[in-house]
């Protein structure tokens, strides 16, 4: 049986791993493509933990690179549910590299994805709501309706504006661009 209502706690999902050799890039630093399949990953977790249920990523809100990973730190990734809707759920993810010779930690990056609760025919389902028993839970999930209403605006912009429209051929002179259309 699935409650109603879950708090952050009980869904949060912390996760770490050696940065090897392989994960890197030919920069010598952690590869960025290798960081997103593990913040997929760990969203996945933080989201079924919360709803119970399969879940899929329906959008990779956001996704900051702050400091590059080396091979050898420790990278530890923690997950919370910030926001719930009626079937998805918004995912944030802080990530730190600690050197493990010397014990420095630094923050590398911060994430946002938004995951669908699914049932076994492939269906959105009704996921719990969200106890917010903190300062921090209430920050996280008012930042989270923020950034819902931008990416709504957004998306709405971006399908209802034609780009190719006369008002939008300034952008030759505003920017590193040539048309030969």
């Amino acid at each position: 049986m699935t409650k109603d209502f879950k708090t952050v706690a009980e869904s949060q999902v912390t996760i770490s791993e050696l940065m090897l050799p392989s994960h890197s890039n030919f920069n010598g630093k952690i590869h960025g493509g290798y960081v997103l399949s593990l913040l997929d990953q760990i969203a996945f977790a933080c989201a079924s933990k919360h709803s119970g249920a399969y879940c899929v990523t329906a959008s990779v809100d956001t996704v900051d690179f702050l400091k590059p990973i080396e091979i050898g730190e420790l990278v530890t990734m923690k997950a919370s549910v910030n926001f719930v809707g009626s079937s998805s759920m918004q995912i944030g993810i802080r990530v730190e590299a600690e050197n493990i010779q010397t014990g420095a930690v630094k923050h590398c990056n911060s994430s946002y994805f938004t995951m669908v609760a699914k049932d076994e025919k492939g269906q959105s389902v009704k996921v719990p709501g969200l106890v917010l028993k903190s300062r921090d839970d209430i920050r996280r999930f008012a930042k989270s309706i923020k950034r819902y209403d931008n990416k709504r605006v957004r998306l709405k912009e971006f399908t209802e504006t034609d780009f190719v429209s006369e008002e939008h051929l300034h952008i030759v002179e505003t920017y590193n661009v040539k048309i030969e259309a």
